[in-house]
């Protein structure tokens, strides 16, 4: 008998859909965003420049409204273009850089110390997160 039991849950298991979050809202990629803050930018020195990368953040910007950015103390005004969020797509959030927008913004060599980023979410909530070169400069 015990084993009918288990074979029928098993069986009504199987029949049940899988539940897949799409990450397109604040509610699901808040969570996400919050445990890889660390992570949400890179500094690269490349080609005589410096490059910020928000790779890390734009993989998970449907649900987020807006970035925005400050170097060096400042504010964090500057707006970031991002690529819109695919919802109709299987993968809302890959990037797809065909429409010229790239995951980074640069600056002149050596010259980012510090970055400030804002996100503001679809929610109207916001975070923000301070990085040193140091912490976050790629090798």
């Amino acid at each position: 008998m015990t084993f009918l039991r288990l074979a029928a849950v098993f069986t009504v298991g199987l029949a049940l859909p899988a539940v897949a979050q799409s990450f397109t809202s604040a509610a699901e990629v808040k969570p996400i965003l919050s445990a890889t803050k660390p992570q949400w930018i890179a500094v690269r020195e490349w080609d005589g420049q410096d490059l910020i990368y928000f790779t890390n953040l734009l993989a998970w910007r449907c649900g987020v409204e807006s970035v925005a950015y400050g170097v060096n103390g400042a504010a964090p005004e500057v707006p970031l273009v991002i690529e819109p969020c695919y919802k109709t797509e299987a993968q809302p959030n890959a990037l797809k850089m065909d429409q010229g927008v790239l995951p980074f913004v640069t600056q002149a060599l050596s010259s980012v110390q510090t970055v400030t980023v804002l996100v503001t979410y679809d929610d109207g909530s916001t975070d923000t997160a301070d990085y040193a070169r140091a912490a976050v400069l790629m090798p």
